[in-house]
């Protein structure tokens, strides 16, 4: 996993699509029992180095119902994201995950983690890559959540702005968050 993970560090696949120079940004262990599969490295992330070190961060975390030591403690879980790096801004905001990413190096990853319990697959991204046969949109995907578990746990992306969306769909906040958190519970309390 070590060497792995160096080699992720150093990969440029990517490089003549990105702003900045390749600063793949994730974290991840063969203990870990829970992965957390997003979009990409926003800018903020990007500068610091840390995944989900921003508001969106905050709001995860929130609902997750754990503290920022838990978050970020690599023998619980595995933050792996779609594309690794920044992937620039276009006209409506981040740009998407670069595509190489995902195919190239998440199966090798998770080959090392025997241990993993539940994935938390936010955004639509990941649950397009990952879904056997996705619902029609997010919504519905995230309607739906219980028919992709034990695996994965589908989820929207805590961005500030989704507010719209959390707003319209109050069910999110009062039927999936509470089972997302009793499950988290479970599986970090073994």
């Amino acid at each position: 996993m070590k060497n792995l993970l160096s080699e992720i560090q150093n990969c440029t696949l990517c490089k003549d699509y990105l702003p900045f120079h390749p600063s793949p940004i994730l974290r991840a262990s063969k203990t870990a029992k829970i992965i957390i599969i997003g979009q990409a490295p926003g800018i903020r992330v990007h500068n610091s180095g840390i995944p989900w070190n921003d508001p969106s961060g905050i709001e995860l975390r929130r609902w997750l119902n754990i503290d920022s030591e838990v978050f970020y403690d690599t023998s619980e879980i595995a933050i792996i994201p779609m594309g690794f790096c920044y992937p620039g801004t276009g006209k409506s905001g981040d740009l998407p995950p670069r595509k190489e990413c995902a195919p190239t190096w998440h199966e090798k990853l998770f080959n090392f983690m025997p241990n993993v319990e539940l994935i938390l697959l936010i955004g639509q991204y990941s649950q397009k890559f990952y879904l056997e046969k996705p619902k029609k949109n997010l919504t519905e995907i995230v309607k739906s959540f219980e028919e992709y578990l034990p695996k994965y746990f589908c989820l929207p992306h805590p961005s500030p702005r989704n507010r719209i969306w959390m707003k319209k769909n109050s069910w999110f906040e009062e039927d999936v968050i509470p089972v997302l958190r009793q499950k988290i519970e479970t599986i970090l309390k073994k």
